[in-house]
């Protein structure tokens, strides 16, 4: 049978992942703000 407790205390994440996440997460924000300053570009 498998002990979710003892396979979780051994669960280490893996520090590249971690980076790759923040990086889309910045990359979406910037994306979003250009999107924004685009269409208020264009209203005016």
């Amino acid at each position: 049978m498998i002990n979710f407790q003892e396979e979780l205390s051994k669960f280490n994440p893996i520090l590249e992942i971690e980076n790759i996440e923040d990086n889309i997460l910045n990359d979406e924000i910037i994306d979003i703000i250009d999107i924004i300053q685009e269409i208020l570009e264009n209203r005016g």
